[in-house]
């Protein structure tokens, strides 16, 4: 019974979710005349999230990261439905591998928010369909290559799924002999931190794999409340917990907001893991921020945090074997929208 409430909570969070920017804006007492709605990467906002933004202010740093605007139909040819290659990088379908050792399962194409800089808004998650007997092919393809050690759960957000169907699939996983490491990609803990349970933390330490979960917050205002509160039930079950963010104009691009970030991070036992230049994807060329400017950022953390607190500055960039340092990353690459 009491597992059956706990479920319940965050599905009744999660259905109840504002989806509406009108509503949104209203609820926060901010002028919604210029009130915009996306037909194809609608609002989408947990009540928890809300709370944790500041009523009245229209550039609330989580706000902003929620928010539709005019702007996401402002065309860019140096912006792409699928910046990062995850087309190329398809083995079958649900698994795409981009590195060595390691394969990404697209688990669910569902989330409990839309973040307007999101690099997969335009992938076909149609093509993908999810459930055990849909992952088969793609549990069968990791099945068959030795050389994978991990196997990364992405979506959408793979804690969207239940646990009855997230132990499945982890069941599969676990089965693969030559797998150790299941890690999750989640933004579940901080924009539904209810969905982290004393049944989902069962779930993942009593299978043989290694889990590693990989949060997702940007601006310290996100992690407070019923965040840390998760975080912390995370990290106090001896999980390995990470924290990578993304550099976004207007929202963490300085040195005060990354600091505080880290610091929040670390308190909780979360390790700053990277912060991503912006992956340019089709509609989010107004968060871009300079990457030079961004490695500045990044030297001026180093004199104010110990090593261990800063994260890694990196880009993302098609056909690669792995994420690059952005200081070795040619800058006719990366791109630059100055500031």
């Amino acid at each position: 019974m009491e597992q059956r409430s706990s479920e319940t909570r965050w599905k009744t969070e999660l259905a109840h979710a504002i989806r509406d920017t009108h509503a949104l804006l209203t609820r926060l007492g901010v002028d919604p005349c210029e009130a915009w709605d996306s037909s194809h990467f609608p609002c989408l906002v947990p009540e928890s999230y809300l709370r944790r933004m500041t009523p009245g202010d229209p550039q609330d740093p989580l706000l902003l990261q929620v928010l539709p605007t005019k702007q996401e139909d402002t065309p860019n040819p140096d912006f792409h439905i699928d910046p990062v290659g995850d087309e190329a990088a398809r083995l079958t379908s649900g698994v795409l591998q981009k590195y060595a050792g390691r394969a990404l399962l697209i688990t669910t194409g569902a989330c409990a928010v839309h973040c307007r800089y999101c690099f997969r808004q335009h992938y076909p998650y149609s093509d993908d369909l999810h459930g055990i007997e849909y992952w088969q092919p793609a549990l069968t393809a990791i099945s068959q290559d030795p050389s994978l050690s991990e196997v990364i759960l992405s979506g959408g957000d793979p804690l969207v799924l239940n646990d009855r169907k997230l132990g499945q699939l982890i069941e599969h996983l676990a089965a693969i002999p030559h797998l150790k490491r299941l890690r999750i990609h989640t933004r579940l803990p901080i924009v539904l931190p209810s969905r982290i349970t004393d049944e989902l933390i069962h779930l993942l330490k009593q299978s043989r794999l290694q889990p590693v979960m990989v949060v997702h917050a940007n601006h310290a205002q996100e992690i407070q409340y019923d965040c840390a509160d998760a975080l912390q039930k995370i990290v106090q079950s001896g999980i390995p917990t990470l924290n990578q963010a993304v550099l976004l104009r207007g929202i963490n691009d300085n040195v005060d907001a990354l600091t505080e970030l880290c610091e929040c991070c670390v308190n909780l036992g979360v390790l700053p893991y990277y912060l991503h230049q912006l992956d340019r994807v089709q509609g989010a060329a107004h968060f871009e921020v300079d990457p030079e400017y961004g490695i500045k950022l990044i030297e001026e953390l180093r004199q104010r945090l110990p090593g261990y607190a800063v994260p890694q500055f990196v880009q993302e960039i098609p056909g690669e074997r792995s994420k690059t340092p952005l200081p070795h990353v040619n800058s006719l690459q990366v791109g630059s929208a100055r500031l």
